[in-house]
């Protein structure tokens, strides 16, 4: 994997056009379908993701996940977490 890169808490990411976040029924799992690839995402990935619409900011990412999970290191884990998919193209 691609080094993260530094994340603003001012941007607003987005899915790249060629990234489609689904739910796989069967499994019970979210997945990345990526041209030729599909990613199974972990833990509360897809939730994070679902919220990366270009609307919400970084900061209001944290916000909201924050206020859903009190007590969990959201405001370290998620920028780090979008940086990471960020050098992987998968955010703009």
């Amino acid at each position: 994997m691609t080094a993260p890169q530094e994340v603003d808490s001012a941007w607003s990411p987005a899915l790249s056009r060629s990234v489609v976040l689904r739910h796989d029924r069967v499994r019970d799992t979210d997945l990345l379908v990526l041209p030729e690839r599909v990613v199974v995402l972990r833990g509360s990935a897809g939730s994070v993701l679902r919220l990366c619409d270009g609307a919400n900011d970084v900061g209001a990412i944290v916000d909201t996940l924050a206020a859903q999970h009190p007590g969990a290191p959201v405001a370290d884990e998620v920028p780090v977490f979008l940086g990471r998919l960020r050098a992987e193209g998968w955010l703009t």
